[in-house]
């Protein structure tokens, strides 16, 4: 059986609405846990979970300065989800293709 873990991560974690929130929020910038938390409503134990599932999917990054925790975006640039997705597309093509054809062989 093919391992996707990697993959299973990084999906899990963009699977909440809350968690891509936070993905977009971070690319405007740095945002405390204190900040996520006023933002998305919710209590900072909440939303320190959802930060911890996409730290371990490498989409954020966590830094302690002194009390306070910050979040940036991390390092996984999503290539190999990316390369995952265009895989699943070009096969899916494909069957289009023989579908396509097909359809016109049984027109003739």
């Amino acid at each position: 059986m093919v391992q996707y873990s990697a993959l299973d991560n990084t999906f899990a974690a963009l699977a909440d609405p809350t968690r891509r929130g936070i993905v977009d929020l971070l690319g405007d910038g740095s945002r405390t846990i204190s900040d996520l938390a006023d933002r998305f409503e919710m209590t900072l134990t909440g939303i320190k979970k959802h930060v911890q599932l996409l730290e371990d999917a490498g989409l954020v990054s966590t830094e302690k300065r002194g009390r306070v925790r910050y979040c940036t975006l991390g390092t996984n640039a999503l290539a190999q989800e990316a390369e995952w997705i265009s895989s699943y597309q070009r096969a899916l093509g494909q069957r289009l293709d023989r579908l396509e054809r097909f359809l016109r062989r049984t027109e003739e």
